[in-house]
């Protein structure tokens, strides 16, 4: 019974690094929403962290961390697992991105 239970684990583990490794734009991010940059509630976060996105419409996560192995231990995302293309304001929001799917 034991063996079964961790080729189970073992088997979601490599389907979940797979999944992680297709985000080529750095790493995995939960974000508790995702929204677009259109979006009047986000302009403003937007201008406080001095991301300019003005012309293109993208989806922005917000409040967003890292992640390694989605659904593995503590670094499940119990919220959006996203890839996005520019995460360089410290969490408080990330550009670019698109959902994962990670129900294999």
């Amino acid at each position: 019974m034991f063996s079964k239970i961790a080729i189970v684990i073992s088997a979601l583990a490599l389907a979940v690094s797979v999944q992680a490794s297709q985000c080529n734009t750095g790493p995995v991010q939960c974000c508790n929403s995702v929204k677009s940059s259109d979006d009047k509630s986000v302009s403003g976060i937007l201008a406080a962290v001095g991301a300019v996105v003005q012309g293109v419409v993208v989806q922005v996560g917000l409040d967003c961390s890292p992640i390694s192995a989605i659904g593995v231990g503590a670094n499940s995302c119990t919220a959006q697992p996203v890839c996005c293309t520019n995460n360089n304001f410290n969490g408080v929001v990330a550009l670019g991105c698109t959902p994962i799917n990670v129900n294999l």
